[in-house]
């Protein structure tokens, strides 16, 4: 996998530890990137010592479980995030960072490491299997994604650039669509943990057409 100016090939080649960034709604896919405002202390705090070091973060949702205040200082955590290496950034000259997340390859939580730090630090095993690039292109049901995504469209008067939309890869096109999509956070994490392309395809045509289904006016539930 060639993010930015690196290359991850092997374990080696991805921290032990990283700091995690929760954030509810928020989806980061190998290959995605995700753009994010930054402005809590504690976050700018983690994106400087990124920057000065591996400029790697993990992206995780807090837990959809757990009925802590996912606003508290350590709310539980999904286990499964994705890591991401800062390919933009920007300050605002208020106080905040702009910054773009690279999508490098899932992770699975194991265990929180102490530190003095604001925020938070876990060690982790990353899914190396997202740092090989594997032709999953035909493994993909184009024509039925394409089908419900119109349908999506049509259904809440939304537009969309057909042109950029017929070039797209299927990879590029199941993945952005997932990330774009206005889903809950349940609805973000089943399409995280889907395992491969095809899996994340079906996932998301399950969950648009199950959106459609329910009409609009009916989607609170589903949608954030």
């Amino acid at each position: 996998m060639h993010v930015g100016n690196a290359r991850y090939i092997k374990r080696e080649d991805l921290p032990e530890t990283i700091a995690v960034f929760p954030l509810t709604g928020a989806l980061l896919l190998p290959g995605g990137l995700l753009p994010l405002n930054v402005f809590e202390p504690r976050y700018l705090a983690m994106f400087d010592a990124a920057l000065a070091g591996t400029r790697l973060i993990g992206m995780v949702q807090p837990s959809l479980t757990e009925t802590e205040d996912p606003h508290s200082a350590h709310p539980a955590l999904c286990q499964i995030g994705c890591i991401g290496r800062v390919t933009s950034f920007a300050e605002s000259g208020d106080g905040r960072y702009v910054v773009s997340l690279s999508g490098i390859c899932r992770f699975r939580l194991i265990e929180e490491v102490k530190s003095a730090q604001p925020y938070r630090t876990f060690r982790l095993t990353p899914f190396m299997a997202d740092l090989t690039v594997e032709d999953e292109e035909g493994a993909v049901d184009r024509v039925t994604l394409l089908k419900v995504f119109r349908a999506y469209l049509d259904a809440n008067k939304l537009e969309a650039d057909w042109e950029s939309v017929e070039r797209a890869s299927n990879t590029t096109l199941v993945n952005s669509l997932s990330m774009m999509s206005p889903f809950g956070a349940a609805e973000k994490q089943a399409l995280l943990e889907a395992t491969d392309l095809k899996a994340r395809a079906e996932t998301l045509i399950a969950i648009t057409e199950f959106l459609l289904a329910r009409g609009p006016g009916d989607t609170d539930t589903i949608l954030q």
